[in-house]
């Protein structure tokens, strides 16, 4: 998928990108519905793109991929693209795989919605071990025009480059999170990791503070884990892209292709298998049995700072 990512990072890596320039990637592609919505507040504007790849089986169950992030860019403070736009891009890559697949012949039995959002000059913010990337608008607002139609399952992919409990480069998987409870990593996921990547798999530690609201004052990894916040009652799977050492969101030159093109093509995999439901984010009856034991746990995801 390397030439799908490599025309994601063209059409972003530009200062007068936008969410028109990255839907008109699909305007000849039948079966794919692209569109954006501008949302403006006083900090500045990002372009919300959403794309829909429909399947052959309208009953099957959606599939959702996010590209998360702050921005593409943080211009005028930096030039070029930045580190953080590696879920925006891989998410982009994914659609135009899956549209490209579509138009073969090779459809997916369930419709797969992909969805990100298109700042260009973001601006940045304080965080340890290194600065990451703002947004002008705020993550629950934005996550939820995103997610504007109903799925069955999500993968958030975004950059994990800034900290230091992830040492490797490529990309991770995080356990599954739904209403309020980390469950375990899927195996159906971590079969696909291995035959994509051809190595062990590399799992993303995330913490009960990493699945709180964004705003309520307590750290977070970054973002990767918010469209739980948002969406509680569907599974969210994280699919961070990472590095040896931290690297700042903030970073320009700091993008790895190769890295990318893996991560897109583990949640293009898990695209084709989902709707014919050959692939599970999580054991139902071990999920209920935990509901059933130690009641809902919906209001860690939901409630915020007080």
């Amino acid at each position: 998928m390397l030439t799908q990512v490599m025309t994601a990072m063209e059409v972003l890596d530009d200062p007068t990108t936008n969410g028109e320039k990255v839907c008109n990637l699909f305007k000849d592609y039948d079966g794919v519905h692209a569109e954006y919505e501008t949302i403006k507040t006083k900090r500045g504007k990002t372009d919300v793109v959403r794309i829909t790849i429909y399947g052959s089986d309208s009953s099957a169950p959606v599939l959702g991929i996010i590209g998360q992030l702050g921005g593409v860019g943080a211009r005028p403070q930096m030039i070029g693209l930045v580190s953080d736009a590696d879920g925006a891009i891989a998410a982009i890559a994914c659609a135009l795989k899956l549209a490209q697949m579509k138009r073969k012949g090779e459809e997916t039995t369930g419709t797969i919605f992909v969805t990100t959002h298109i700042c260009p000059n973001a601006p940045t913010k304080e965080h340890k071990p290194v600065p990451f990337m703002d947004s002008p608008i705020g993550v629950e607002e934005v996550l939820k025009s995103m997610l504007n139609r109903d799925v069955d399952a999500i993968l958030s992919i975004d950059t994990t480059k800034g900290n230091r409990v992830i040492k490797k480069r490529g990309f991770a998987i995080s356990p599954t999170v739904l209403r309020g409870y980390i469950l375990k990593v899927s195996e159906d996921l971590l079969d696909i990791y291995e035959r994509v990547c051809g190595t062990a798999p590399f799992v993303l530690p995330i913490t009960t503070q990493d699945i709180t609201p964004y705003d309520n004052g307590v750290y977070h990894i970054n973002s990767i884990m918010q469209p739980c916040t948002v969406v509680p009652h569907v599974p969210v799977v994280g699919v961070a892209i990472t590095t040896e050492v931290p690297v700042a969101g903030c970073a320009t030159g700091a993008s790895h292709e190769v890295d990318i093109e893996l991560a897109a093509r583990f949640c293009v995999e898990v695209a084709k298998y989902f709707g014919k439901g050959q692939v599970k984010f999580y054991d139902k009856a071990e999920f209920e049995k935990l509901v059933e034991m130690y009641g809902d746990l919906t209001h860690l995801v939901t409630t915020r700072m007080i």
